[in-house]
C-alpha cells in the first residue's frame, strides 16, 4: 500500500493543568503537535503507512520530538536536520464561558528557517499516493510558503492526491505578507480542501460571503465559485461548530462533490476536554474514508465529523479514537457506556 505523506511543523506544546490561567501556572504539561502531524498520527493509528516531513533542530529537544513521531508509527525517513530550535505554543485551556487562549513562540524555528531545495520532493513522492498540507506552514514564513509550493507542485506533477487544510491563524502572518497574497498559487493543486467557505474566501482575496449552511439550494452555487477557482478541486468540505461554551460543542460537518451536498448529524459534545487539533481529527477522518470508500461521501462526512467529535473528549494534540470508536459514533452510538 502506498503511504500518505503530509509535512509541516511538529511543536513542544506547554499547556496548563486543570484549566489554570497561564498566570496561575507554576507548571506545564509538555507534550507534542501539529496540525499536519497530528493528521498523520490520526492516520497511522487508523493502520495507514504515513510519513511526517519537517525539519528539526539537532539538540535535545529535536531528539524528544523524533522520538514522540516514531512512537506513533508515522514514518521519518525524510526529516531534515538544521535551524536552532523547536517552535513552541502555550495552551491555557478554557472552561465554561471563558475560552482557551494559545501564545505562539515559533519566529525562526527550524520549520520556518527550512530551505527551499533542501528536500528531495521526488524521493519523498516516490512510493506516496497522497499528500496533505495545510494553511498553518505557509503562514510561518516566506522560506517555509516557498518550500510549500516546492512540495504541492512535485506531488501534482507526480499524480499524487493532494488535500488542504486551510487552517488560518491570525498569529501567525506575521512576514509581511497576506494568505491572499500565497494561498491562491497553493491551493490550483489541491483535489480536496478542508475550511469554512468565509475564511477560504478571505484567504484567497475573493469578496466575502456569509453562506448559510442550512441553505441546501444556494449553498453549492456559493461552493462552485471555489471549484471554478481552483479546477483540480474535487471535494470541499467544512466542519460545522457551534460553540455553546468553552466546554460544550456542537459540532456537523458538509462535505460537496461538485454536484451534492452531504450534511453529517450535528452532535453536542459535553464535557469537552480537549477542542485542539479536532480540525485535524475531522480531516484525518476524511482522507481515511475517502480511501477506502471514495464512491461513499455520505459515509466519509460521517465518519469525519464523528472523528472530530471524540477528538474533543481526549487530551493532547491527537486524536487516539480507534475506527471502532468512531464508526460506532457515526452510526448513532451516543451513550458513552464501559465496554467490558
Amino acid at each position: 500500500m502506498k503511504k500518505i505523506v503530509t509535512f509541516g511543523e511538529i511543536l513542544l506544546r506547554l499547556s496548563t493543568e486543570r484549566h489554570l490561567r497561564f498566570s496561575q501556572a507554576t507548571n506545564f504539561n509538555a507534550t507534542y503537535g501539529g496540525g499536519e502531524f497530528n493528521v498523520a498520527v490520526s492516520l497511522a493509528n487508523f493502520g495507514m503507512e504515513t510519513e511526517f516531513v519537517t525539519r528539526l533542530p539537532r539538540n535535545d529537544i529535536g531528539d524528544c520530538a523524533l522520538q514522540e513521531i516514531r512512537k506513533y508509527k508515522v514514518g521519518t525517513d525524510h526529516i531534515k536536520f538544521g535551524g536552532d530550535r523547536l517552535g513552541i505554543y502555550f495552551l491555557e485551556t478554557g472552561a465554561g464561558v471563558r475560552g482557551s487562549k494559545v501564545v505562539y513562540d515559533r519566529e525562526n524555528s527550524a520549520i520556518a528557517t527550512i530551505e527551499l531545495g533542501s528536500i528531495d520532493w521526488k524521493t519523498v513522492f516516490a512510493d506516496a499516493k497522497w499528500f496533505h498540507w495545510s494553511g498553518v506552514t505557509p503562514a510561518l514564513s516566506s522560506n517555509a510558503a516557498a518550500v510549500c509550493l516546492e512540495a504541492v507542485k512535485a506531488a501534482h506533477e507526480l499524480g499524487l492526491t493532494i488535500s488542504s487544510d486551510l487552517n488560518y491563524r491570525s498569529k501567525l502572518w506575521k512576514y509581511g505578507k497576506e494568505p491572499k497574497d500565497i494561498m491562491p498559487p497553493l491551493l490550483q493543486y489541491s483535489h480536496i480542501l478542508l475550511g469554512d467557505l468565509d475564511t477560504a474566501f478571505f484567504m484567497t482575496g475573493q469578496e466575502k460571503k456569509d453562506p448559510n449552511y442550512q441553505d441546501t439550494v444556494s449553498l453549492p452555487k456559493i461552493y462552485d465559485q471555489l471549484f471554478n477557482s481552483f479546477p483540480n478541486l474535487k471535494f470541499a468540505a467544512t466542519t460545522l461548530r457551534y460553540s455553546i461554551s468553552a466546554s460544550h460543542q456542537k459540532i456537523g460537518g458538509i462535505l460537496y462533490d461538485g454536484t451534492s451536498i452531504y450534511n453529517a448529524e450535528t452532535r453536542e459534545v459535553t464535557p469537552v476536554i480537549d477542542r485542539v487539533g479536532s480540525g485535524d481529527a475531522f480531516m484525518g477522518g476524511l482522507i481515511y474514508s475517502l480511501i477506502k470508500n471514495p464512491q461513499e461521501k455520505q459515509e466519509a462526512i460521517d465518519f469525519a465529523t464523528a472523528a472530530c467529535c471524540l477528538k474533543h473528549t481526549i487530551s493532547g494534540d491527537y486524536n487516539l479514537a480507534t475506527i471502532e470508536e468512531i464508526t460506532q459514533l457515526a452510526a448513532g452510538n451516543t451513550s458513552g457506556k464501559v465496554s467490558r
